[in-house]
């Protein structure tokens, strides 16, 4: 974070594309689209730009108080979803002679273009402003350059033809792009892609991820690209099966066919309440099988040839998948979190899929406290990363005893 003086230059230089000023502490689409046009970085200054609340248009303090509620709505721009890809936030307060101001410092992003609710912001001089087709194209070629993730690294085997373009102009486009900017879209199929990290321009091929989303066949480019399903009788693995399934096609597809699995496998029991009163309850719930299972497809290594084994026994299921802890979360699970996937996580939350970033595995531990299950069991290794949730112990449940 700046320290007060380089705050105060900042401050006093009214032409700056770097720092944006407001008094306003409630007005979230502006902060949204002043983090976004700095992630952009359109001027490519490869510098942190700053909002800065609580300071009027000639740069001095307002008499904001800065509250931690304040810095918590603030917080909350990184991981509510509606920037995508996620931006890389500092968030502060700085006390300068006339007061004290909140102070919101963004990294320039590896992956742009980035979107606010679809829309291309960036800074052009001390306003920020929807780029053009131009300027949106040169933020793409920025990103080719200078792709770290697998997710969005071309596949060079797979050409345009293996893509399903209805599954991505009818199933994604309208989710993700405002519907302004698809009506005055004169752009090729490959260049729509291209802006949501799907295709690569320079290499004439879909991304990974693309691939992943909207290929007819995505193991052939990515043998370990599917879900394994097993429903056991007993409670090891070498027990009698009772059903099997190769869940493979194209990600939104095994995405819904997971949900309709896990709706027939839950079982409903009748529980004793009392003389007069029975409750139905669930072996499992189904937003903690379904959360665990979604991180599980989310961060696994498409690298592998290996799928994510999705085992249901008697007694208990587990999920494993191969990748292990990646970046910030090495030592700080599951307080924080880092996106091995970062185009495929941001697809899902687009989807529906994800609600809010970094929260799957707090909410699948609270349904499973709410319904009287054990702590999931996670244990994360190197190269894999698995999941145990056992049915309530001896019957337990949130109503009583049965």
């Amino acid at each position: 974070m700046l320290t007060p003086e380089q705050l105060q230059t900042l401050l006093a230089d009214l032409e700056s594309d770097r720092i944006e000023r407001t008094t306003s502490t409630k007005d979230t689409d502006k902060f949204a689209q002043a983090v976004c046009a700095f992630a952009n970085d359109l001027p490519n200054h490869d510098q942190p730009g700053f909002l800065v609340i609580g300071v009027n248009d000639q740069g001095r303090p307002s008499g904001l108080e800065v509250t931690d509620q304040l810095l918590q709505n603030l917080g909350a721009l990184r991981s509510d979803g509606n920037i995508q890809p996620l931006p890389a936030l500092i968030v502060g307060k700085v006390s300068l002679p006339g007061g004290d101001v909140a102070v919101v410092q963004v990294r320039p992003s590896d992956l742009p273009p980035v979107r606010y609710k679809g829309q291309v912001w960036i800074r052009v001089g001390p306003r920020k402003a929807i780029a053009s087709e131009q300027e949106e194209r040169i933020l793409i070629e920025r990103r080719i350059a200078q792709a770290r993730s697998f997710d969005a690294q071309p596949c060079v085997e797979a050409a345009l033809s293996d893509l399903n373009d209805e599954r991505f102009l009818l199933g994604y486009r309208k989710r993700v792009i405002a519907e302004d900017v698809i009506a005055a879209n004169g752009r090729t199929l490959a260049q729509q892609l291209a802006g949501l990290r799907f295709f690569d321009l320079r290499r004439n091929c879909p991304t990974h991820a693309g691939v992943l989303l909207f290929g007819n066949a995505p193991t052939f480019f990515l043998p370990g690209a599917y879900v394994q399903f097993l429903r056991l009788a007993g409670t090891e693995p070498t027990s009698d099966v009772i059903d099997e399934k190769r869940l493979a096609g194209d990600l939104i597809t095994v995405l819904q066919t997971l949900d309709l699995l896990i709706d027939v496998n839950i079982r409903q029991r009748p529980v004793y309440v009392s003389s007069l009163r029975e409750e139905t309850f669930a072996d499992y719930p189904k937003t903690a099988v379904r959360e665990l299972l979604l991180n599980a497809i989310m961060h696994r290594n498409y690298q592998s040839n290996a799928p994510v084994r999705f085992y249901w026994y008697a007694d208990h299921i587990e999920i494993t998948n191969p990748g292990g802890l990646y970046g910030e979360a090495i030592g700080h699970f599951p307080e924080r979190n880092d996106y091995r996937n970062p185009v495929i996580a941001e697809a899902m939350r687009a989807l529906g899929y994800v609600n809010r970033y970094g929260q799957g595995v707090l909410r699948a531990r609270k349904a499973l406290l709410d319904n009287g299950n054990p702590p999931a069991d996670i244990r994360p290794e190197s190269d894999w990363f698995s999941v145990r949730i056992d049915e309530p112990q001896g019957g337990a449940h949130p109503g009583g005893t049965p």
